[in-house]
């Protein structure tokens, strides 16, 4: 080999150990970078000449070794050191860092990238963005807040834009029923004056309202046009107003729904033996002309009254006048409930239980709901109008002599919304689990909860280990409102670097795969916190001693090399 030669290996040492010390500066440099992986190069010698190619031993000769000379070093490859960084708490509830493998898929003027550091925010959209603004990826939810997986889009947290209210599903009753009360054995029967129709001398449900006559007299009590009005009471509450017009058409079948549905009477409710019936019915009066009779539901908190001036026409008179001639009785007790319709608005449910039967089993209490925001209406005038009907349903309780709920029918019931804009049928199941019937002073119920909620408004948020995003809301509800997604691939150490801890899929990296944290192998999530560089700043100090030694080498040898070429030319011009 020439002389020269030496020179070329000694710069050989410099490019290559010049080459450690920029990676090496470069580790030092983003010793603080989130997520930063450090790296590290690998020597290897380059071409040799073969001086010699050596010989094999034999039985007269030892073998000589191959004579080859090396022409320096060359760079065999950088590598990334991909070990976990340490994870440090941020408390930013945006922050979140990767235990494990994989890497945030974002996505850059519709393109997908990919990085570790998961320094994110909100943008003034609410989306989830990094510091350079790339829109971070994940799956958003469906109307019911469930994942949807199938594609990958921009993540939005909209913290104090998005809604949501829950309608009721279930309520829950508790309380006790008191076992030695007096069992129900009647009924209000709201009873009117004498009547006649001017007509056929005979009341009937097909009598025409107007011809409804005093017995004994010849004026009309109701005439065309005119708006009946009705506000009668229930147990110790008033009821709300109800109204109907007169029309040529309208029966006194009509008036009877009226009656039947603005007082709340529910005519499908069983009775006992010798309790009166439910509902409204004509019956003959005690020299001459028929009677009607509203008969309420069992039960003391059932009574009904339709006092003087409770019911008017429009010019203020009273037509009818209503005498209780049966009277409610009976252990019983009312309990309100507010619940909330798919919109969120609150409904007031009424919910009365009366004491039926006792027996050497136990008791049985029936129990009525109704509520002032139905939207079930009874039609009259042969559908031509409509009444509110409050009625929502009845059921019974049955208890053993312990005092237990053993069985119970009629516990959902349907809560009819129609015409409100939100969802028109609403089924609604009462648990009466913890209400008892033992012993006592008197009877009491009351529902410590139900699941339903007014409208809320999203005010925080947190990310679950498997990138589940969890909204809070104001009125208490939680739910899915996305996830996180992550990218892995067979070879992480291919993925290209293009700076701003950002990394492109490379030739050798593989295809990503985009799973859910803590899937297919990938890491977890841990939010408000970040991952920190993974440099050992130790290691790098000596390493930076290493390759300035061995710069300085090989900056002597290319020295020495020069003396003697000087020395060469000295002597042969000499």
């Amino acid at each position: 080999m020439a002389l020269t030669d030496s020179l070329f290996t000694g710069l050989s040492g410099l490019n290559v150990n010049q080459t450690w010390l920029n990676v090496i500066g470069n580790n030092i440099a983003n010793s603080n970078t989130t997520a930063f992986k450090s790296s590290n190069v690998a020597f290897q010698p380059q071409f040799y000449v073969t001086d010699d190619a050596g010989s094999p031993a034999s039985a007269t000769f030892g073998g000589e070794d191959p004579t080859q000379e090396g022409l320096g070093a060359q760079i065999g490859s950088i590598n990334v050191n991909l070990s976990q960084g340490q994870i440090q708490s941020t408390g930013v509830d945006t922050d979140m860092a990767i235990n494990g493998q994989g890497y945030f898929v974002i996505q850059s003027d519709g393109a997908d990238q990919y990085t570790r550091d998961g320094t994110f925010s909100l943008n003034p959209n609410n989306q989830l963005v990094n510091t350079d603004g790339d829109f971070v990826m994940g799956y958003g939810v469906n109307s019911n807040f469930q994942v949807v997986n199938t594609t990958l889009q921009p993540i939005t947290i909209p913290i104090g834009q998005e809604t949501i209210a829950q309608a009721t599903a279930n309520a829950s009753l508790q309380g006790n029923l008191n076992s030695s009360g007096t069992i129900s054995t009647n009924a209000s029967m709201l009873t009117t004056q004498a009547l006649t129709d001017a007509s056929t001398g005979t009341v009937t449900g097909a009598s025409l309202l107007t011809n409804l006559e005093d017995f004994g007299t010849t004026t009309p009590l109701f005439t065309v046009g005119q708006t009946i009005t009705l506000t009668g009471s229930k147990g110790s509450a008033t009821l709300p107003t109800q109204t109907m017009t007169v029309a040529p058409t309208t029966t006194v079948a009509d008036l009877q729904n009226f009656l039947q549905g603005g007082m709340g009477v529910d005519p499908t409710a069983a009775v006992g033996a010798g309790v009166p019936a439910p509902g409204s019915t004509i019956v003959n009066a005690t020299g001459g002309g028929q009677q009607l009779v509203l008969t309420g539901n069992i039960g003391s908190a059932n009574a009904i009254s339709i006092g003087a001036g409770d019911l008017t026409t429009g010019g203020g008179d009273n037509p009818l006048s209503f005498t209780d001639t049966g009277g409610a009785n009976g252990e019983s007790t009312t309990t309100s409930i507010t619940v909330y319709d798919s919109l969120g608005t609150p409904v007031s449910l009424d919910v009365t239980a009366a004491l039926a039967s006792t027996s050497s089993n136990g008791s049985t209490w029936d129990f009525f709901v109704s509520s002032p925001n139905n939207q079930a209406t009874i039609p009259i005038d042969g559908g031509a109008a409509n009444v509110n009907n409050s009625v929502i349903g009845n059921g019974t309780l049955t208890f053993n002599t312990n005092g237990d709920l053993v069985s119970s029918t009629g516990t959902t019931i349907d809560l009819n919304r129609t015409g409100t804009g939100a969802d028109p049928n609403q089924p609604i199941t009462l648990n009466f689990g913890s209400v008892s019937s033992l012993t006592d002073t008197s009877s009491n119920l009351v529902s410590p909860s139900q699941d339903g909620f007014a409208i809320g408004t999203l005010n925080s948020f947190s990310i679950g280990g498997d990138g589940t995003i969890t909204g809070n809301f104001s009125n208490g509800l939680t739910r899915t409102i996305g996830q996180v997604a992550l990218a892995t691939f067979a070879n992480p150490a291919g993925l290209v670097n293009t700076g701003d801890n950002i990394f492109n899929a490379g030739s050798d990296s593989g295809t990503p795969t985009v799973v859910t944290p803590g899937a297919q192998g990938s890491g977890t999530l841990q939010a408000g916190a970040l991952e920190q560089s993974n440099v050992d700043l130790s290691g790098e100090f000596i390493n930076l001693i290493i390759a300035s030694t061995g710069f300085s080498a090989a900056s002597r040898v290319i020295s020495t090399s020069n003396q003697l070429l000087q020395a060469l030319l000295q002597t042969q011009t000499a």
